[in-house]
């Protein structure tokens, strides 16, 4: 066996997978402690040796991939977010460069591509921007428009919520968050237009209601497809192993009975 199919069967291992998984949320709390001033003084040491540890673990894993695979390697998205990653963790933190030890903090982000249940969620959230483009421009206008007619009967007595066009808007993303929406600003309004109420309600059941579960309908018939399209690859992956197998087994059996017919001439 070849050093790539060796590397390639080493890396692709589950226990090797499951291992560095392990890595990856240790460094994760490794990565915490270094916010604590107490556990760096006392232990400072200590946490930095482990940090390069897990980093140098990280870099002979990518190491390994870009043998093992070769220039097949850029071609998953994974593979090309985890080198990234671990191209931002090599970046020297100082020097100007101090933003970058902040930036360390994404090597968590590697469980995502190594844990097969988060892959399908970012999956499913990348097939489905193209319809959430769509959702996001249609809430665009109706908070536009909104914020126009807000902005025209309350400017004058709510300056402080209404006082302008991007007041008025920021006002209307709180109301369709829910947060403090009636007695913080509704009812307030209320109390000099009476019929204000006219205006958030519908306001409410459109904008928190309707389109915001469109857009969890979409990531979840986006999380769903990707599912599916997952089980058919790996059911076609089964399919042709077994069948890769059975053509295996026939030719032994196709050699054997060769043989002993040549046995019997």
């Amino acid at each position: 066996m070849s050093l790539r199919a060796t590397l390639a069967k080493f890396v692709d291992h589950p226990r090797t997978v499951s291992f560095i998984t392990v890595v990856i949320i240790f460094n994760a709390i490794i990565l915490g402690l270094e916010t604590s001033r107490s556990a760096m003084a006392n232990y400072g040491t200590l946490i930095e040796a482990l940090d390069k540890i897990c980093l140098a673990i990280f870099v002979a894993e990518l190491a390994a991939k870009l043998v093992a695979h070769g220039p097949r390697f850029f071609r998953s998205g994974w593979n090309i977010f985890d080198f990234v990653i671990i191209a931002i963790s090599l970046i020297p933190t100082g020097q100007g460069f101090s933003a970058m030890r902040a930036l360390r903090i994404l090597r968590v982000l590697r469980v995502v591509s190594v844990a097969p249940s988060l892959r399908r969620v970012v999956e499913g959230l990348i097939t489905a921007m193209p319809g959430m483009g769509s959702v996001f421009m249609l809430m665009g206008l109706i908070f536009y428009i909104g914020a126009v007619i807000a902005t025209k009967l309350f400017a004058e007595t709510f300056p402080q919520w209404f006082g302008s066009l991007g007041a008025s808007a920021y006002t209307l993303f709180q109301i369709m968050t829910l947060e403090s929406w009636s007695m913080g600003i509704v009812r307030p309004v209320m109390e000099v237009y009476p019929y204000a109420w006219a205006f958030f309600l519908p306001f409410i059941l459109v904008t928190t209601f309707a389109v915001v579960n469109l857009l969890v309908g979409l990531v979840v018939n986006s999380m769903q497809d990707a599912h599916h399209a997952e089980d058919v690859a790996n059911t076609d992956a089964y399919r042709d192993d077994v069948k890769a197998r059975l053509d295996g087994i026939e030719r032994k059996l196709d050699a054997m009975a060769n043989a002993r017919a040549t046995q019997k001439d």
